[in-house]
């Protein structure tokens, strides 16, 4: 196996700890050495539980880049998603940064010109993408099942599951609401299996409609009514260059049983493909003069494609990282394509603020 890689994780909070720690630690082949968190209390925290209390804590992610690295994982607000990267990367660092890529398309260039420079490795965390229904999806795209795809819908609805904790409901470190935190896997998801990167314009609303509620029923407790400054609901209307046309629906807090989340329907020339929720399939389409539906059984796994049940898309997307590193694979998400699922975002919250269409310059 060799030399194992070295791994500095940034940020040990929630995203930390319930997905890339417990799916790092199940490589054999990777060791985090470097644990940073502003509050220095939560990278003891993980020093100890993923490091063996071998690696070393710092509260400020510029001494961490210092050290001897293989990669460095990027697991803060959004706001800093941008400086660490860059500082990572020009430190000589493979990165990994979590979704969104950034605040804004800016950023988002930034971010890419700087791998560019360095020639190291970035690649964003739409964990999404990894899953048995998404590859199986992506297949059925690549290979021309469903045509031409002119039509599709990005869906990340919540009844009433608003995250409390943390800064999510900070809009100066999020830099949005829902639309950011889970709409922006709905539309990764939705443009990778268009392979579909090109937007002309794109309309949007978006709602403050429940954030000064109480008793609100909310899965994770009562929200702050004075922290709740992002939206609590988002839709969008794009439109790409070739006239394909997108629909973003994302919500923490709608008043919907309709609650499906990182999912995508997609309908072709040929075929169409829905996914009632997450890790299920439907794929319609017509033959021998009959329409017919099917759906695939992930249950079984398969030679192409993962069991859900024994490795999850956390884990999928950790070892794809890790092999790309050590060049026996390739990134599966690359920079250039989450740097337009943020262009996106960042074009839709415009247009709700302008209440105009938001057209595209480059």
């Amino acid at each position: 196996m060799g030399e194992k890689l070295k791994y500095g994780i940034v940020g040990c909070a929630g995203i930390a700890e319930g997905k890339h720690l417990p799916s790092i630690k199940k490589l054999d082949d990777v060791e985090i050495t470097a644990f940073c968190d502003i509050i220095p209390e939560r990278a003891e925290k993980a020093n100890k539980e993923y490091g063996g209390a071998k690696g070393k804590v710092f509260k400020d992610y510029r001494e961490l880049v210092k050290e001897k690295l293989d990669a460095v994982l990027v697991l803060t607000p959004n706001s800093s998603h941008c400086e660490i990267t860059v500082a990572a990367l020009q430190a000589g660092k493979h990165v990994m940064c979590e979704k969104p890529m950034a605040k804004n398309y800016q950023e988002a260039k930034a971010m890419i010109a700087a791998r560019d420079k360095s020639g190291k490795l970035l690649t964003i965390g739409y964990q999404n993408r990894f899953r048995a229904d998404s590859l199986y999806l992506k297949a059925e795209c690549d290979s021309g099942t469903l045509g031409d795809i002119y039509f599709a819908k990005a869906t990340a609805l919540r009844r009433r599951a608003v995250p409390t904790w943390g800064v999510f409901l900070d809009e100066e470190k999020q830099g949005g609401g829902p639309l950011i935190d889970i709409g922006t896997h709905a539309l990764d998801l939705t443009l990778f299996m268009m392979n579909n990167y090109e937007p002309l314009y794109a309309a949007g609303t978006t709602y403050h409609k429940l954030n000064k509620d109480k008793n609100t029923g909310n899965a994770w407790g009562d929200w702050d009514t004075d922290k709740f400054t992002v939206e609590d609901s988002a839709f969008g209307f794009v439109v790409m260059k070739n006239n394909a046309t997108i629909i973003l629906q994302s919500s923490w807090a709608l008043n919907t049983t309709d609650v499906r989340e990182a999912v995508t329907t997609l309908c072709g020339t040929k075929a169409g493909a829905d996914m009632p929720k997450s890790g299920e399939l439907v794929i319609n389409g017509v033959k021998n003069g009959r329409q017919y539906t099917y759906s695939p059984d992930f249950k079984t796994g398969g030679v192409a494609f993962y069991d859900a049940a024994s490795e999850k898309a956390a884990d999928v997307e950790a070892r794809t990282f890790a092999e790309a590193i050590r060049g026996k694979g390739k990134l599966y998400v690359l920079a250039e394509e989450a740097a337009v699922v943020t262009k996106i975002l960042e074009g839709i919250y415009i247009s709700a603020k302008s209440g105009k269409p938001y057209y595209f310059e480059d």
